[in-house]
């Protein structure tokens, strides 16, 4: 059975494992190969399982563990053009890479990008659907939900969505005016709120199962995010536990993870 394994899951470090423990993928690799491997085995899998990493965009708490994993072990790297232009640039890929147009099928599962609106060069998010039928998808790192989005998501059994900030820690928060306006923009992150409107959508079409990810440690916590979320989910007369189940996506794994 294919799961979603959130190995990292903050502005420090992006990685996740979706598939079996005989076959997967990653998404992103914003940690050093070291930790990497230790989450794997943290969480039952072998490195060997790895078949490919698909890279959302350049920033470096998706891309900074790259050039040394793909030295290691040689694993392809798929992003857009743009992307890979850039990463090539960084010295980053020490491995073969793949310019994604349309999908790519790796074993058993067909891997699909979508563009998503963020402050990077030419950002994406992904779909995995199986040969099983299953299907699930990563949405992160996005300030503002569009029509290409919502059309990747519907359908999916599982999501691993942003839910990025709390409006009113962030607003009476430390940061800089000039960074709370761009987290806030339309190419920045979404807000527990914005995440929770996007979940009562999916929950609507189907979607049973939502991992709410990349919460910021400064202006978030995992209990407001889940609680702002369930909430709005609430609100549109969904049940938790019957009509959908929601987690948090942890900073760095324990061990657990979310199956669909």
């Amino acid at each position: 059975m294919p799961r979603i394994y959130p190995l990292f899951s903050s502005s420090k470090g992006n990685c996740t494992y979706i598939g079996s423990t005989e076959e997967g993928i990653l998404i992103d690799c914003g940690v050093s190969y070291k930790r990497l491997c230790a989450a794997m085995e943290l969480s039952g899998l072998s490195m060997s399982a790895v078949k490919g990493i698909f890279i959302t965009h350049e920033h470096s708490d998706h891309i900074k563990g790259l050039a040394v994993t793909t030295k290691k072990t040689g694993l392809p790297v798929f992003a857009n053009s743009t992307t890979l232009d850039i990463l090539y640039d960084k010295d980053m890929i020490f491995s073969k890479a793949r310019d994604i147009i349309g999908s790519v099928k790796i074993g058993s599962i067909s891997v699909t990008p979508f563009p998503t609106s963020h402050d990077a060069a030419s950002p994406c998010g992904y779909r995995m659907d199986f040969d099983s039928g299953e299907c699930c998808c990563t949405c992160t790192d996005l300030g503002v939900v569009t029509k290409e989005v919502r059309k990747a998501l519907n359908g999916a059994n599982a999501v691993l969505l942003e839910a990025n900030y709390d409006e009113k820690m962030l607003r009476e928060g430390g940061y800089p005016a000039e960074l709370k306006q761009r987290i806030r923009s339309e190419i920045g992150h979404l807000s527990n709120s914005d995440s929770g409107k996007l979940a009562a959508e999916l929950v609507s079409g189907g979607v049973s199962r939502i991992i709410l990810g990349h919460i910021s440690q400064e202006n978030n916590t995992p209990q407001k995010a889940e609680e702002t979320v369930k909430n709005i989910l609430t609100e549109n007369g969904f049940t938790k536990d019957k009509d959908y189940f929601l987690t948090c996506a942890p900073v760095e794994t324990e061990g657990a993870y979310a199956h669909f």
